[in-house]
């Protein structure tokens, strides 16, 4: 039997080893169902049966070797689709490629144990030459993407850095202008708009500036102190309502709230989430804040009435410069923010040694987290 035919006739078998793989990719694979393992996977097998059935000529060859893909005419292939549903998900450059690989060697070892027991001298080098290619590659792979992630997140920091300046500079011109008698009442609305807006660009930086941290290995520090997680509610509470006016901001409070946290940390992660909940909760609905004493911890959840979030987008929803779209059909375009707010908050979170985890249902999504009383942090202590 010819290998394109060996193909055909054993995808199931192919398949299952396939996902076996895919699934040990963690932690991108964790909560993808065995459908999302195999995505596309037997359209990428087919496509390569059909191609082993053809014949090659030297310019296609020579063409594959260097990694062209043929003119499709604005078609996307089902490897293509793959790698972007792979992304989607939360699977990195090293995961892709290693499903490759693994498909390789696995195709190469059923078919030889089917044609029939036996070594074959030939097949093995071919077998072991692959092998070495595979290690090779995974190596290049490896450290190519760390150098790129490395560059990337620097030229972020520095970006970070040098954008606050000029932004201070307009913020104060607007604060400014913003006091009685300066400006006419026309005017005041403009500079009001300027202030809002520059409040919201500082907010992006800072959240840019974190997340550089936490890449660059710095971390995000956090320097608790016994206090009432209550008035830190309460702050984050007006501070929401106050930005937007015409949204409704239910806040409820039950049991004893005293607790070792940062202060400033925990206002920035309960201002990320409840702007998250403006961003993507029904206009007109209730956003609740509600916190509550338990025996050795604080549990806040931040819940949102709407659409809900996509089951495979649950998994990458804290990823940094993600963003979720939503199920609604009548939702508009995705939020022109970084897509950093909900990584910044949950490393908020897990450096005080708490859990910050996301539900949605078709009633609407909540973020539950849970900050232990005492802190037991991971000890990034001060600037």
């Amino acid at each position: 039997m010819t290998l394109a035919g060996f193909i055909n006739e054993n995808l199931d078998s192919i398949l299952t080893e396939w996902e076996a793989f895919a699934l040990t990719l963690q932690p991108a694979a964790e909560t993808a169902t065995a459908l999302a393992l195999r995505n596309h996977a037997k359209e990428i097998l087919q496509a390569m049966a059909r191609d082993l059935e053809h014949a090659q000529t030297d310019r296609q060859q020579a063409d594959k070797s260097k990694g062209w893909a043929p003119n499709l005419e604005g078609k996307e292939t089902a490897a293509a689709a793959h790698g972007a549903l792979r992304h989607v998900v939360g699977f990195d450059l090293r995961q892709l490629a290693a499903e490759y690989r693994a498909l390789r060697a696995s195709v190469l070892k059923l078919w030889r144990e089917h044609r029939s027991m036996q070594e074959d001298p030939m097949l093995t080098e071919v077998t072991r030459f692959n092998e070495a290619v595979d290690q090779a590659l995974a190596e290049s792979v490896a450290r190519y993407s760390d150098e790129m992630a490395r560059s990337r997140d620097t030229f972020l920091a520095i970006l970070g850095h040098d954008l606050r300046s000029p932004l201070s500079a307009v913020s104060m011109s607007a604060h400014y202008l913003a006091t009685p008698g300066k400006v006419g009442t026309d005017e005041l609305r403009a500079v009001l708009l300027i202030k809002q807006s520059a409040l919201t660009m500082n907010l992006m930086i800072r959240d840019l500036l974190e997340y550089t941290r936490t890449r660059l290995g710095k971390g995000i520090p956090v320097a608790p102190i016994a206090c009432d997680v209550a008035h830190i509610c309460e702050a984050a509470h007006d501070e929401a309502q106050a930005a937007h006016p015409d949204r409704v901001f239910d806040l409820e409070m039950d049991g004893d709230l005293h607790a070792e946290v940062d202060r400033a940390r925990l206002g920035q992660v309960l201002s990320n989430l409840l702007n998250n909940a403006v961003q993507h909760g029904k206009s007109g609905m209730p956003i609740t804040l509600l916190a509550r004493g338990e025996a050795d911890s604080v549990t806040i959840k931040v819940t949102n009435l709407g659409p809900p979030i996509p089951a495979e987008a649950l998994q990458v929803i804290f990823n940094p410069l993600v963003q979720v779209q939503s199920e609604d059909p009548k939702a508009g375009p995705l939020s022109t923010s970084l897509g950093l707010g909900l990584f910044v908050a949950r490393e908020i979170v897990v450096g005080h040694g708490g859990t910050l985890r996301a539900e949605s249902e078709v009633q609407g999504t909540v973020f539950t987290m849970v900050l232990p009383r005492t802190f037991k942090g991971r000890g990034r202590l001060g600037p």
